[in-house]
């Protein structure tokens, strides 16, 4: 058993819904908790997915599969906590009783659609580079941008990686007040900073950068900080993006 699957044991009770981390300590420390069959003392006991826990002589229960889209705010980092003690998007979800966390991530300053989930099959799937799930992103920029510029993203650009996929992209508006661009971009690669580093790469940095779309899920109906369950259409329509293309 590898050590990433092997999580402790007040953590896994905890996530199951039992209680509180520190209260599944005490029940714990009260002797109450047996895995495999022999009674557990110690706080730091780590436990695989397929050891048996029982807790007062009943069997844990399994942690069910729960899946949100969560429109993230700009200044909010795509992590669980924050060493430099940031805002983060396990704090919009803290009502939460499951340990969810993000699918792929968002820069700090970026804003938009992000799937949470703890399932970490479908999480995987969408990341990986293979699966092409699209992503589309609203890009502000300053200044007008000319057609030929645009062309060159459609084309695919060379970066410091490596040359992108072809991208589709889609002029929305020219905000002649504030002399800005307003185009959507859609890609289906992860790389870090992408779509930052392919508008710098034609000269044209980015001012504001929104996910609006990730395949076929988007953001309406919810406002900036908020997020709503996705329905069981919707996760199996995912599941069938994921499993189409393995």
């Amino acid at each position: 058993m590898t050590e990433v699957q092997l999580e402790r044991l007040q953590k896994v009770m905890a996530a199951s819904g039992v209680a509180s981390r520190r209260e599944c300590e005490k029940i714990i420390l009260q002797g109450r908790v047996s895995v495999n069959g022999s009674p557990v003392l110690e706080l730091g006991t780590r436990v695989s997915p397929t050891d048996r826990i029982l807790i007062d002589g009943r069997p844990l229960r399994k942690e069910r599969h729960r899946y949100f889209l969560l429109n993230k705010p700009p200044a909010v980092m795509t992590t669980m906590k924050d060493p430099r003690g940031r805002r983060t998007v396990a704090e919009l979800m803290e009502k939460e009783r499951e340990r969810i966390y993000p699918v792929g991530r968002l820069d700090f300053m970026t804003e938009g659609l992000l799937i949470m989930t703890n399932d970490g099959a479908l999480a995987q799937g969408m990341t990986h580079p293979s699966y092409h799930i699209n992503k589309t992103y609203e890009v502000v920029v300053d200044g007008h941008v000319e057609e030929e510029k645009l062309d060159r993203l459609r084309a695919g650009i060379r970066l410091r990686d490596g040359m992108t996929a072809p991208a589709l992209v889609e002029v929305k508006r020219y905000d002649s007040r504030h002399d800005q661009s307003i185009f959507e971009v859609t890609i289906h690669e992860g790389r870090n900073r992408q779509v930052r580093r392919m508008c710098e790469a034609i000269g044209y940095p980015v001012r504001k950068l929104k996910r609006t779309q990730v395949a076929f899920l988007s953001l309406q109906g919810v406002k900036k900080g908020d997020y709503r369950e996705l329905t069981e259409e919707e996760v199996l329509h995912l599941k069938k993006l994921v499993m189409h293309h393995e």
